[in-house]
């Protein structure tokens, strides 16, 4: 069996929430523009493979058609 503690105080959670608070202040998010040009790159992606399997996607029909 394992020896870990079976019941916890309020001074756990109060801990707890201290550190919480204190890795959340280490956070750093991105600017505006860092987020604007990330967003871009996604839709960018987004396009491009849209595309890659747009293309697919006729070549196969194409083929079955072909086949058929």
């Amino acid at each position: 069996m394992s020896e870990g503690k079976d019941t916890y105080s309020v001074g756990d959670g109060l801990s707890y929430a201290r550190d919480s608070y204190a890795e959340i202040k280490k956070v750093t998010f991105p600017t505006k523009q860092e987020t604007i040009q990330a967003t871009l790159v996604v839709l960018l992606m987004m396009v491009i493979v849209a595309a890659y399997l747009g293309l697919l996607d006729l070549v196969f029909f194409r083929l079955m058609q072909a086949l058929l």
